[in-house]
């Protein structure tokens, strides 16, 4: 019997390293392999959708960089084709032989329109405040303080317009704001 416990301990440590599942007489249970050949099939098919996803995620990624770069080549293409009208007011103008002044204001007048449309189709806006009105550091850029009968900090004069692309200030308008009240 001694001897039987011998080569007993063997067979159950190569069963346990072994993985199958085997009891003392050697038998070895059939639902354990089927659930070993279940998980390494759900192991297969997960390894499988991840990938798909992993490649899925890179396609999405790599469409919207090309997306990002066609976005920024592009960008511009809408306020070109506004811009192009303008252009060619301009140039016709310069094509009269005689021009008169009344031609020329009328003219110039016409080309502004255009301009300003194309400004508004394209939500390029105007930063234009008036006297009085409180010094926003955002949209104004203060030249000069002047003492005025008017609150402190509140605009005196605008030197220059200011212009917004949709909510992002492309230029502060330019202005001299009250440094003090006068009576």
């Amino acid at each position: 019997m001694h001897g039987e416990e011998k080569n007993n301990a063997p067979e159950a440590q190569q069963d346990a390293a072994g993985g199958e599942s085997a009891d003392a007489t050697g038998y070895v249970d059939p639902g354990v392999e089927q659930k070993l050949a279940d998980a390494e099939a759900k192991v297969a098919e997960l390894n499988e959708a991840f990938l798909r996803a992993k490649a899925e995620a890179e396609n999405v990624r790599r469409r919207a960089q090309e997306d990002i770069a066609r976005a920024h080549k592009f960008a511009i293409e809408s306020f070109a084709e506004a811009l192009v009208p303008v252009k060619d007011s301009l140039e016709m103008a310069l094509k009269v032989e005689t021009p008169s002044i009344d031609s020329l204001k009328e003219g110039v007048e016409m080309t502004l329109r255009q301009l300003s449309t194309a400004f508004e189709k394209n939500r390029l806006a105007e930063v234009n405040p008036q006297a009085g009105e409180k010094l926003d550091p955002m949209k104004h850029q203060a030249i000069s303080m002047v003492p005025a009968a008017q609150d402190v900090n509140t605009i005196v004069t605008v030197l220059q317009k200011g212009y917004m692309i949709a909510d992002r200030l492309l230029r502060p308008a330019l202005v001299i704001v009250s440094s003090e009240k006068t009576s």
